[in-house]
């Protein structure tokens, strides 16, 4: 798959937030969004996954044109902002029920998604008795379960400890050696380069700088 951003620009209450962008992304590709506080990061997640709609420009995943030929983009995993999950469940009971909607996958796949982002799958404990770091691994289970084409990561490291860190820098490229497009945001620029293809800096809404690291295969 290829995602095609072309011209694209997002204004809000006269505010251009998101200026005149042009980038391409390839599977098999992660692609890291640096940048400070408000600089558009987010905002470019939330128009690449299809909750908002550019004001000018155009989304192409392949041919299609997100917002006209298509809603949303048909296998996508997100994690935006700070995850929210039924507080009176446990964390499988979550995933299942998410997971029943598609019907994708099993309760056995969704049990070792849960390992692999660090949580037990037989745990009984309530969401809302989670710390943060377990919800924040939590809703990266939940983007990558279904093995999408597409999955979009915002800040996907905050409030884990260098052990939760290291387990999702190996599932990001886990999921881009499968074959997905991963496209992470994150502060802390070290662990971009660690485990990015390409690197791209934001400020007040445009690129910036393109940096294509040392895993970059393009």
């Amino acid at each position: 798959m290829t995602i095609k951003i072309s011209n694209l620009s997002k204004t809000i209450k006269g505010a251009k937030i998101i200026d005149n962008i042009n980038i391409e992304m390839n599977s098999g590709n992660v692609y890291g969004l640096c940048g400070y506080n408000g600089c558009g990061k987010t905002m470019l997640m939330r128009l690449i996954s299809g909750l908002i709609l550019p004001s000018e420009g155009e989304i192409f995943f392949d041919n299609n044109i997100l917002g006209k030929d298509m809603d949303f983009p048909e296998s996508m995993g997100i994690l935006i902002e700070r995850p929210e999950f039924l507080v009176e469940h446990s964390g499988f009971k979550n995933l299942h029920m998410l997971a029943s909607i598609k019907g994708i996958a099993s309760d056995e796949i969704l049990k070792k998604t849960l390992l692999r982002v660090g949580l037990n799958p037989e745990d009984r404990k309530k969401y809302q008795k989670y710390s943060l770091g377990m919800k924040q691994r939590l809703g990266i289970a939940a983007a990558i379960m279904e093995t999408p084409d597409i999955v979009i990561l915002d800040e996907p490291t905050n409030a884990l400890d260098l052990d939760g860190i290291k387990k999702v820098q190996r599932i990001i490229r886990e999921e881009c050696e499968r074959g997905a497009i991963v496209i992470m945001s994150c502060h802390d620029y070290n662990i971009l380069e660690d485990v990015c293809d390409v690197i791209y800096s934001i400020q007040y809404g445009r690129i910036t700088n393109t940096e294509l690291t040392g895993r970059s295969k393009s």
